[in-house]
């Protein structure tokens, strides 16, 4: 049937009906309409609601996956130091595989140059196989001779010392004096040996002080209490207030420093282990506060140097220039290109981002061969490049972020070039914190506030003793002799300044 004989057989049948009957037919369309009408907002409505919350549980995610990167990327590998892997920003990419060869084989067990202290005979008594005895027989001429370096048989025996200390009268201050023992401290029964070992058991180590004083009964027949061991760690910390005043005033003229933070326990309460440090000198501090205060309490308000974070904002309270750490930045558009694979946007720009900094580090490089305004244009450009690279038109929700983090570190970018053996990292610093962290995977933090203080003391002189190769047992014990002495410790520069003159001499 047509169109047309449709509409005519509709019309034959409209004229047909009476005027009541067409009222009624219109009224019943009108209800249909407005209850179709009203079904349709109703659905539409639905629509969006459904539609409004597709796209929160899409930020959602989004939102889950960015925290999650943020919470990871932080976290570099403990078993390798990024700075090992030639550039910055470093992902492994494109590395050779081995071939499936073999390691070199070792040079086993190497001749010792120390001096033999005992000598022993050991004879061959009867034949394992068929048991014929050897009693009546002498021995062949030919003998092998072994080297072996053995510690005492435990429990070592101790060395029970009687100090008589002689006095003098003088007569011109008219009063008498008693000689001092530098074998302990003064009303100390336990050696400065002890002592020593003590404290790098601790530090050195991050042995708690249960297990420190099962080692001293089981190795040395010492009996000692953890609260004794404890008054006599912050009882050498304080003495070492001195070294450690030193430490920081160093840091303080260096050139460039270092900085990181991490957290740590004070009896189950959460504090903060700072560390500022360069490559001779580390300087601990563990406060209560994460905030500009403490680095004021460190540093001042003004440093001369170049000063390399990983981008924490109490820094920026300081006066002076600053590297902020681009292994963090790059870590971080790595994770959230991974949590988001289909955003090729986030890898191209992450590409274009290192090359930038890559090319900052070639440039920092030849900067002695260049002229300075050829140094300073090429920098300008590297400038350009990068506030281009920060302009990226049509930027999604993840590309968006990551365009804001970097804009939040853009004046500490490219800091790096200007300086010559500056990094474009801060992996040195968490070298360092990660020294300290070892007592907190140990046992988990300090129980007091004094308890902190010492390890923080403690820890800066072991550390900078570690960083400039010399003995951290010796120097502790001599500077321990000193103060028996003098009432005062023996420096770090005056250590340095005897151990020269005795190579000099030697």
């Amino acid at each position: 049937m047509s169109i047309k004989s449709i509409i005519s057989a509709t019309l034959s049948f409209i004229r047909g009906l009476g005027k009541e009957q067409l009222i009624a037919i219109i009224d019943e369309l009108r209800k249909r309409y407005s209850s179709l009408l009203k079904k349709n907002e109703e659905l539409s409505a639905t629509n969006e609601e459904l539609l409004a919350e597709i796209k929160r549980l899409k930020g959602l995610e989004v939102e889950t996956k960015i925290k999650q990167v943020n919470q990871q990327s932080n976290k570099p590998s403990s078993k390798q130091a990024e700075w090992e892997e030639k550039g910055v920003g470093n992902d492994r990419l494109g590395k050779k595989k081995g071939r499936g060869k073999k390691g070199r084989k070792g040079a086993g067990n190497k001749p010792k140059n120390k001096e033999v202290t005992k000598k022993e005979t050991v004879k061959v008594d009867r034949c394992n196989i068929c048991g014929k005895e050897f009693s009546n027989q002498a021995a062949l001429k030919s003998v092998n001779t072994r080297i072996i370096t053995d510690i005492p048989a435990a429990p070592a025996e101790l060395e029970i010392i009687e100090v008589k200390q002689e006095k003098q009268y003088c007569k011109n201050c008219k009063i008498v004096l008693t000689a001092k023992s530098d074998l302990a401290l003064s009303g100390a029964d336990t050696g400065l040996n002890t002592t020593v070992k003590i404290i790098f058991l601790w530090v050195g180590l991050g042995l708690p002080f249960t297990r420190i004083k099962i080692y001293l009964s089981n190795f040395f027949s010492l009996s000692f209490s953890t609260a004794g061991l404890s008054k006599q760690v912050i009882r050498v910390s304080k003495i070492m207030e001195s070294v450690y005043e030193e430490i920081l005033e160093d840091i303080k003229t260096s050139k460039l420093i270092h900085a990181d933070e991490t957290g740590w326990r004070v009896n189950g309460k959460k504090w903060w282990m700072w560390v500022v440090g360069n490559y001779e000198s580390a300087y601990y501090r563990i406060d209560k506060s994460r905030g500009k205060d403490v680095v004021r309490k460190m540093l001042g308000e003004i440093f001369m140097g170049v000063l390399v974070v990983d981008g924490w904002s109490a820094y920026l309270s300081l006066m002076c220039e600053q590297q902020s750490c681009m292994a963090h930045l790059l870590r971080k558009i790595r994770k959230l290109y991974a949590a988001f694979p289909e955003l090729k946007s986030v890898h191209s720009f992450y590409i274009r981002f290192r090359r930038i900094l890559r090319d900052g580090e070639r440039l920092q490089d030849k900067r002695s061969e260049l002229e300075e305004f050829v140094f300073k244009r090429r920098l300008d450009k590297l400038h350009k490049r990068l506030d281009n690279l920060l302009e990226w038109p049509d930027a999604n929700e993840v590309l968006g972020i990551v365009i804001k983090k970097v804009k939040k570190q853009r004046p500490r970018i490219l800091t790096f070039v200007e300086h010559p053996g500056v990094p474009c990292h801060n992996n040195f610093g968490e070298y360092l914190i990660r020294i300290g962290v070892l007592k907190r995977k140990i046992s988990f933090g300090s129980k007091s506030a004094e308890g902190a203080t010492a390890y923080a003391i403690l820890l800066s002189v072991y550390t900078t003793c570690k960083l400039r190769k010399i003995s951290f047992l010796d120097f502790l014990k001599q500077s321990l002799q000193l103060y028996t002495q003098t009432g005062k410790p023996l420096l770090l520069k005056e250590y340095m300044a005897k151990q020269n003159q005795h190579n000099k001499a030697a």
